[in-house]
């Protein structure tokens, strides 16, 4: 007997060790598919609910940015139709499916709702596979290096309109700071508008927003961390300069201020600030060569567009291989947060989370149990099968 074949019995008689006398071994099956929305300001939250053959549910989170997910619900009702029947088991098989759907939506249009829908469909597969074998999902993925995940307050969404200014930044990072975060990011270079012919409007612009960052640093004191997002609003050379005009504000990360590799490993060159991003990233095909391109110095995959849970864990270990930190980017539901939070409990090069906060002033509520976030940013990975939690109905409606 050839040494492969002798491992593969090896293996099948193990696996029949494994079953008693009279039993036979039986996955459930992906049965029903359900979506749910709610609706956070303009934007909507789009939460996945895969049941199985024999009544079990998991919950899943595929919120892309959009106040209509239409284009999601139908990616994903696509992949699910060639999934259903099969087990909950079959996460892989779930990918092969999905690839080809999220490639057709390249060449010049946005694939994050494919990307998200697969995620969705992906991440209730593992709540299931969690429940089915009395687990939290940490446990699949390598089993937890931390009980409590660390977030920070991303205060850019509810910095709305008129109150984008340094005194309503700074009012909303004090907010931030009543409710007990001690790490903040913001985006207040939003309104500049790339290549601006205008050079005097972009250069006033730019001021405006450095002028926000200084006074959300001044709110939160000099001890705490602050995180900027460039947006890619900025050239090479743009960039460069707002990273030096920055360097008095002790950023704890410069994050996408120019688009594209070269212009990212530029900046990350000379930068004296750590520099993030690879939000928008699919799969370790997309970032293998972010990686290797050192264009930044922390990869911020986002599970809902990186690939799902699975592939969030890949990619973090290429991370880890070339020495780098993962900090998932995420401003999601606390579906998806929770479901992000219960992979980062396994990663050796985890920094931390993002939490989209003062959207909504139910967001904890809308879960079962309640989003366990608390002093400092502090998420507590559930320890309950699977992703951890249940719907509240009262705020989600049945939707699609």
């Amino acid at each position: 007997m050839q040494r492969r074949q002798w491992l593969g019995a090896a293996a099948g008689a193990a696996f029949a060790a494994s079953v008693l006398p009279g039993q036979t071994r039986k996955s459930p099956k992906i049965a029903k598919l359900r979506f749910y929305r709610a609706m956070v300001g303009p934007r909507a939250w789009l939460a996945l609910q895969v049941e199985t053959d024999n009544g079990l549910t998991g919950l899943g989170d595929a919120t892309h940015a959009a106040a209509e997910p239409k284009v999601c619900v139908t990616m994903a009702r696509k992949m699910f139709a060639a999934m259903e029947g099969r087990t909950v088991f079959e996460v892989e098989g779930l990918r092969q499916v999905a690839l080809p759907v999220i490639a057709a939506q390249n060449g010049g249009r946005d694939h994050r709702p494919a990307a998200a829908a697969f995620a969705g469909l992906e991440q209730c597969l593992w709540d299931l596979q969690g429940k089915v074998l009395g687990l939290p999902c940490s446990e699949l993925f390598g089993g937890r290096l931390r009980s409590q995940v660390h977030n920070y307050a991303n205060i850019n969404r509810a910095t709305k309109g008129e109150a984008r200014t340094p005194e309503g930044f700074s009012q909303m990072a004090q907010r931030g700071l009543d409710a007990g975060f001690d790490a903040f990011k913001m985006a207040s270079f939003d309104h500049l508008k790339p290549n601006d012919p205008d050079h005097e409007r972009f250069a006033d612009g730019t001021q405006l927003g450095i002028d926000c960052i200084a006074a959300v640093r001044q709110t939160i004191g000099p001890d705490r961390d602050l995180l900027v997002d460039g947006h890619s609003k900025f050239s090479r050379e743009q960039a460069i300069e707002v990273a030096l005009r920055l360097e008095p504000q002790k950023l704890f990360w410069f994050e996408e201020a120019t688009p594209g590799i070269p212009n990212l490993a530029a900046l990350n060159a000379v930068a004296r600030m750590p520099t993030a991003g690879g939000e928008s990233l699919f799969g370790v095909g997309e970032f293998l060569p972010y990686i290797a391109g050192k264009a930044v110095d922390i990869v911020m995959p986002d599970m809902k567009f990186c690939g799902g849970m699975l592939e969030l864990k890949k990619i973090a270990a290429m991370a880890e291989a070339a020495g780098m930190a993962c900090s998932p980017h995420g401003p999601a539901s606390p579906i998806g947060n929770m479901a992000a939070a219960q992979v980062c409990a396994t990663l050796p090069n985890f920094q931390i989370l993002e939490f989209a906060y003062g959207e909504v002033p139910w967001r904890g509520e809308c879960v079962t149990p309640e989003e366990p976030i608390g002093k400092g940013g502090m998420l507590e990975v559930l320890d309950r099968p699977g992703i951890g939690y249940e719907l509240n109905g009262k705020y989600w409606e049945a939707y699609g």
